[in-house]
């Protein structure tokens, strides 16, 4: 099963946001993924990554938890 996870700038604020996306991911797949890990970060980012791939980066996308959610589906 796939494991997912979301790295966030802890200065910037944005664990709200990670947790806010982890909770939707979890809700959506459930028991179809091994795990949704939050791990704490700086300068600015928010990634999220499924088996260390690269699914979503704030330095390259518009933040949408919806669009999220389709490109974690991908490997789920």
């Amino acid at each position: 099963m796939p494991e997912v996870e979301i790295e966030y700038c802890v200065p910037c604020g944005f664990l709200d946001r990670a947790e806010n996306v982890q909770h939707v991911l979890l809700t959506t797949f459930g028991e179809r993924l091994d795990a949704v890990t939050l791990r704490t970060g700086a300068n600015g980012v928010f990634r999220v990554t499924v088996d260390g791939e690269r699914v979503y980066d704030k330095q390259e996308d518009a933040f949408d938890v919806d669009e999220i959610v389709r490109r974690v589906r991908e490997h789920v």
